[in-house]
């Protein structure tokens, strides 16, 4: 290759850096938000592929902690920042910081690895597969009206300056993370980067504005958005560009969507990154006109079958003997038996018969039980061996709420 991976030195990031932004398209980011991203960067988590004197290849790694089915919170090392340089495609760099840091994120002793991907093709072939999923809304705010539930208007909506609120917004996100699969916990410093409001991020949009959501004086919620203003002919026609929204309860959900919905000189809601299972959609009059659009977002891989398997718990008893085939991280082929209830669990090695035949990349889509095994069995990704084994594990490693992941990273 001519290449040498090392891990990322201080004085190296700037040049690292300037190639990820050039291999994102070289859009300059503004001073503050690079700033950000250089406190936040992990450096002895993240390497670099070195031609030269040149960064050919960025990949890092943040230290998360991801929420698992049962609610236990799981190291995961949150893979991030990964490029090639356009001038040193197809020449194995890729696949030699993967390696590199799959070996590394073993040695950690993190049996999760989780990504977002911007092109979701890439990553297959390393192990990971799309286990949460998001939905995009573009909501006719002229046609469509909410039925709230009772207690809504208890809720005390004030507007607040972004910053002076942001502790408050933290605690009720912080309080909403064991109760979802899919969500990470924040590591200091990340609360920052919801305040980055630069101009030329906005499209053409207001500043940062923010709502939160008060009963009994205590903070349940709170709106972060934006509003695009847009007249014609006809009068106004501005949009509410949603950035975050988090409530406690479903009356201060209610109360925050319906604030949204009723905003002054607006007909349209673009809102983005929501839960699948986000509860509005049942308040809504006509989801027709609420344009959902369905995308993949958490992408995972198991580093360690066995550790990852046992650290979350499952919806029903199940005991089944895995056939996991992994040809990246080999120490995760052959036989486990994973036995477990809504307690807890145990996987170990067996030499015992398999009952289900699939690949660590099936495993890792179905992990935060977002999606079915069945499902997968159906599409020929999974193997029925012992009859009656797929409804089993099936049913066990459902979720009770959709997996999500708020934000990217």
């Amino acid at each position: 290759m001519g290449t040498d991976l090392r891990v990322l030195e201080q004085d190296d990031w700037d040049q690292w850096y300037d190639g990820l932004v050039r291999a994102f398209g070289g859009v300059a980011e503004s001073a503050e938000e690079q700033a950000l991203w250089r406190e936040l960067t992990e450096r002895d988590r993240s390497i670099g592929a070195w031609d030269g004197d040149l960064c050919v290849g960025t990949a890092g790694a943040f230290s998360f902690r991801l929420t698992v089915p049962g609610g236990a919170s799981v190291p995961a090392a949150g893979v991030t920042m990964v490029s090639v340089a356009g001038t040193h495609r197809r020449r194995g760099v890729l696949t030699s910081m993967m390696r590199r840091q799959l070996d590394d994120v073993r040695a950690w002793g993190e049996p999760l690895a989780v990504l977002t991907a911007s092109e979701p093709a890439i990553y297959g072939r390393f192990g990971y597969a799309a286990a949460t999923f998001h939905l995009n809304a573009d909501i006719d705010t002229t046609r469509v009206r909410l039925t709230v539930p009772p207690g809504t208007d208890a809720v005390r909506l004030r507007y607040a300056a972004p910053a002076d609120v942001l502790e408050a917004c933290e605690a009720v996100y912080a309080r909403l993370v064991p109760g979802r699969p899919g969500m990470v916990a924040r590591i200091p410093g990340w609360e920052k980067l919801w305040l980055l409001d630069p101009e030329s991020e906005r499209d053409g949009a207001s500043p940062l504005q923010c709502v939160v959501a008060e009963r009994d004086g205590e903070v349940v919620g709170y709106v972060r958005y934006r509003v695009k203003a847009d007249w014609e002919p006809a009068g106004p026609k501005g949009t509410v560009v949603l950035s975050d929204l988090d409530a406690l309860d479903a009356p201060a959900h209610a109360a925050l969507w319906r604030f949204l919905f009723d905003l002054d000189l607006t007909s349209r809601i673009d809102a983005r990154r929501r839960p699948v299972d986000e509860p509005w959609q049942y308040l809504a009059s006509d989801l027709r006109r609420c344009g959902l659009l369905l995308r993949d977002s958490l992408h995972v891989r198991l580093v360690d079958v066995g550790a990852a398997l046992e650290a979350r718990t499952y919806q029903a008893p199940v005991d089944v003997v895995l056939e996991v085939e992994d040809a990246f991280c080999p120490w995760n082929s052959g036989r486990w038996r994973l036995s477990g209830d809504a307690k807890g669990a145990s996987c170990s090695r067996t030499t015992d018969s398999a009952d289900l035949a699939l690949s660590v990349r099936e495993l890792a889509a179905a992990y935060l039980g977002g999606v079915s095994l069945s499902s997968l069995a159906t599409a020929g990704l999974v193997r029925e061996v012992r009859q009656g084994a797929l409804t089993e594990a099936t049913v066990a490693f459902g979720a009770a709420v959709a997996p999500w992941l708020p934000h990217g990273f």
